[in-house]
């Protein structure tokens, strides 16, 4: 009987979590995050750093800001040993964070359902799911978890797609495919750990905008981030 009662609270505890399981971060979560941030936020919560300062800090040297962050306390904000697409091009923009993880299938299933409550594209995999949030400025980042093959996050179309929105790139601690189309897309970039030729697989999307790591870095959705050829720095 013991036995019983608690595998039916575990059942219970179970699916009070899927249904209140969310793929996308609320704006009032966001806003939970990003109290300090005082100025404007998008509709989705995240502060709007203004056009004017992200072009300012292309000439900042990510060692002057590291000493600032620094004497604040925020000490893991930097990661470094990145693949570049295209090197020589400094990247700045407003985060938009996604999470990925080893592929399961009864968590896929509530992710699956949740984004279709959210009304997300239910058509192609959940990895374009980020790219829908994107707007103008933004940079998408995401946790890959490192993986290589079957870990591609984005080839040539999606890089386009990411561009279209964004007018920016990508940061991403995983790989991604056709990296030669990518560097063909005037004005993209990718900070990437690898390329592979195989297409993701077994893995899953779990949030977007909510708190995620790259590397040594942890990093929130409206953070700023410098991304040079010497490293990638999340400034909250």
């Amino acid at each position: 009987m013991n036995k019983k009662i608690i595998m039916i609270g575990l059942l219970l505890i179970g699916a009070s979590f899927a249904k209140a399981q969310t793929v996308g971060s609320s704006p009032e979560y966001i806003k939970t995050l990003t109290s300090n941030w005082k100025g404007e936020r998008f509709p989705d919560g995240r502060p709007k750093v203004s056009d004017n300062l992200l072009k300012r800090l292309k000439n900042v040297s990510i060692e002057d800001i590291w000493g600032v962050l620094s004497g604040k306390g925020f000490v893991n904000q930097f990661e470094g040993d990145w693949m570049i697409i295209n090197p020589d091009s400094v990247m700045v923009g407003r985060v938009v964070t996604a999470q990925y993880m080893p592929s399961r299938p009864d968590l896929v299933e509530v992710v699956k359902a949740q984004g279709k409550v959210e009304g997300r594209a239910q058509q192609g995999g959940t990895n374009s799911w980020p790219i829908d949030a994107l707007v103008d400025g933004d940079i998408y980042v995401a946790d890959g978890y490192g993986k290589m093959a079957d870990g591609t996050l984005i080839g040539d179309n999606l890089g386009n797609s990411i561009y279209a929105k964004s007018h920016n790139g990508v940061i991403f601690y995983g790989s991604v495919r056709d990296a030669e189309g990518l560097e063909e897309i005037k004005g993209f970039n990718a900070f990437i750990k690898g390329t592979d030729p195989s297409y993701i697989k077994n893995m899953m999307l779990t949030t977007i905008n909510a708190p995620i790591r790259v590397g040594r870095a942890t990093v929130l959705p409206g953070d700023v981030v410098l991304a040079k050829k010497y490293g990638v720095l999340f400034i909250p």
